[in-house]
C-alpha cells in the first residue's frame, strides 16, 4: 500500500504557545489511524492543522504535513479548497454545527457537490440517494428533503458521514465522531465509517478518547498526553501489552462488559 499522509516533526502553537510537540506518524491507503488522549492533549488540532482549520491564532510552527507528496500548511487557499471533501474529507463531533439549520440536507449536499464540478442536481440527489441507502438508511429521499432539525444528533452525525464520502476522498478524518451519541448510534456510526473503507477503500484518521471505538476501528495507535506523543504502534499489540503508564491509565478505565 502507499504512503497517503505523513507527519514530520509537526508543532502547532495558538497565540505563540506551543501545544503540540514534535508529532510523527505516517498512515497508507486504506488504513485507519487511532489518535487517543484526554481532552486538551491536542489530538483534534492535528487533524485541523492539516486542512488549514487552526482558525486565527493556531499556526502549524514546525515540521510538514505531506499529502500525496504536496506539504499541506504551504499550499493556498485555493489549492487547500480544490483538496478539501475532493481528497480529504472531515466529519466534526457535532454534525449539526455542520449544517445550516434552515436549509434542507439536499440543498446543502448540492452545494458541496457543486463547489467540486458537480452541478447536475437529478444526479447529485441519486448518488446521495444511493450512498444513504448503502450506509443503511430506509428513506434517503426523506433525508435529503429534511431539515437537519428534523433529525435526531444521531441521524445527523450518520448523515454527516455519508456526506462526508460523496466526493469519494481518499482521506477521512473523524475528530470525536461518536463522543455526543448513545452506545447504539455509536456502533452505526462506526459501521458506516467501516464501511467507507470497505466500499471506497478510504483511509481514516479517527480522534477519540474512547478506546473501545479505537479497539473496534483502528489499524495503528497514536497515544498523545499533554501534546506529546507517548506510545505508537499496532492496535492490536498496544490495547494486548502497552508500554507507557499513560496508555495503561486509559486502558483500565474503559468499561468492562461482565456476564
Amino acid at each position: 500500500m502507499a504512503e497517503l499522509i505523513r507527519y514530520e516533526q509537526v508543532d502547532i502553537s495558538y497565540k505563540g504557545q506551543r501545544i503540540v510537540h514534535n508529532i510523527n506518524f505516517s498512515l497508507n491507503e486504506g488504513e485507519i489511524m487511532g489518535i487517543v488522549g484526554e481532552s486538551g492533549s491536542g489530538k483534534s488540532s492535528l487533524l485541523r492543522a492539516a486542512l488549514n482549520l487552526l482558525g486565527r491564532d493556531g499556526l502549524v510552527t514546525r515540521g510538514d504535513i505531506y499529502y500525496k507528496g504536496q506539504d499541506l500548511p504551504d499550499l493556498s487557499k485555493e489549492e487547500m479548497r480544490r483538496i478539501s471533501g475532493s481528497e480529504i474529507g472531515m466529519i466534526f463531533q457535532h454534525a449539526g454545527g455542520s449544517f445550516c439549520p434552515i436549509r434542507r440536507v439536499g440543498d446543502q449536499i448540492q452545494e458541496m457537490m457543486g463547489a467540486h464540478g458537480s452541478l447536475d442536481k437529478q444526479e447529485n440527489e441519486q448518488l446521495a440517494c444511493e450512498l444513504l441507502a448503502k450506509f443503511g438508511f430506509d428513506s434517503p429521499k426523506r433525508i435529503i428533503d429534511s431539515y437537519p432539525f428534523e433529525l435526531s444528533g444521531g441521524m445527523q452525525q450518520r448523515v454527516a458521514v455519508a456526506a462526508a464520502m460523496l466526493l469519494r476522498p481518499k482521506l477521512l478524518l473523524a475528530d470525536e465522531p461518536t463522543s455526543a451519541l448513545d452506545v447504539t448510534v455509536q456502533k452505526q456510526v462506526i459501521e458506516e465509517m467501516l464501511l467507507a473503507r470497505e466500499i471506497f477503500g478510504t483511509a481514516i484518521i479517527l480522534v477519540t478518547h474512547n478506546m473501545g471505538v479505537v479497539q473496534a476501528m483502528a489499524d495503528n495507535i497514536l497515544v498523545m498526553h499533554r501534546g506529546e506523543a507517548v506510545e505508537q504502534g499496532m492496535a492490536s499489540s498496544i490495547m494486548k501489552s502497552p508500554s507507557s503508564p499513560y496508555t495503561k491509565k486509559l486502558l483500565a478505565a474503559m468499561p468492562r462488559l461482565r456476564r
